[in-house]
């Protein structure tokens, strides 16, 4: 599988939404220097949104993939996935909660910049919160996939969309965001389980996206320990990192807390927090 410079790469091995090791197949893209773009959807202000920094396909036409900044500064991006995967819908209905309204109300309070990325499914389930993320201007939303089924296999489980659906499953996320009034979209595509290849890269060219990945695993997926999830993300940020968490009660009940740990002592270390869009404009 050929193998693509990611911009300001520091090979930092890839894991998937369940925080293990990079599954087989999976390719690191590359690309040339970010060009601005406007975000896919309006700003909900009456100022208009800055351009949104996005980053050119690469050699043959793949989908670039970015996985941490540049940035001289001490900048951290900290980004949550809103997982729901398109068949969980009867265990929502008995009770399960793929949600984590508290730990929005904690970036709040704790006034943290940070980037969502919903699945369409979950931003079907939960659209009042989806619509009051994107009003926020402390948040940004990307695209997590409508379905959160994976794009190449093997990926921890997850049911897989075929090659030719792919690109199909992308602009329904999105459609669905502009259909509930999800505002500050932004043109980021996160692939379920964090899992893709050349193909899945090339399907998804006329979205116009750039995948959006980390160099820091919060490891807060199934976990039960805040210390722990902590730890593990102090340990691993560096200046310009890009650290992935989760937006889902059922499956990261211990993210709030972890975040109310990571947060002071990160300001306390001289972090700055940022979004990606502003990570990645920074580098």
């Amino acid at each position: 599988m050929r193998k693509l410079a990611v911009l300001a790469a520091l090979g930092a091995v890839l894991t998937g939404c369940a925080g293990g090791a990079a599954p087989p197949g999976s390719a690191r893209a590359s690309a040339p220097a970010p060009s601005p773009v406007r975000s896919t959807a309006p700003s909900a202000d009456a100022t208009p949104a800055p351009a949104t920094p996005t980053i050119a396909p690469g050699p043959g036409g793949l989908t670039a993939v970015f996985e941490r900044g540049a940035a001289a500064g001490k900048v951290v991006a900290l980004s949550f996935d809103a997982d729901m995967t398109a068949d969980q819908g009867p265990r929502a209905a008995r009770g399960e909660r793929f949600d984590n309204p508290g730990l929005i109300e904690t970036l709040r309070a704790l006034k943290v910049p940070s980037t969502v990325f919903m699945t369409g499914r979950w931003a079907e389930e939960y659209p009042d919160q989806a619509r009051a993320i994107g009003g926020d201007p402390l948040f940004e939303v990307g695209n997590h996939s409508y379905s959160h089924y994976a794009f190449t296999s093997p990926c921890y489980g997850l049911p897989t969309v075929d090659e030719g659906g792919m690109l199909q499953d992308v602009r329904r996320a999105f459609a669905v965001f502009e259909e509930i009034g999800v505002h500050r979209t932004v043109p980021y595509f996160r692939f379920p389980g964090g899992c893709y290849n050349d193909a899945a890269l090339r399907a998804l060219a006329p979205a116009e996206v750039t995948a959006v990945q980390w160099d820091v695993v919060g490891g807060d997926a199934f976990a039960t320990d805040p210390e722990a999830v902590a730890a593990q993300v102090l340990t691993g940020v560096r200046p310009g990192s890009l650290v992935v968490l989760h937006c889902t009660r059922s499956a990261a009940p211990a993210t709030e807390e972890a975040v109310r740990r990571i947060v002071p002592e990160l300001r306390a270390r001289g972090y700055r927090f940022v979004k990606v869009s502003e990570l990645m404009r920074d580098g």
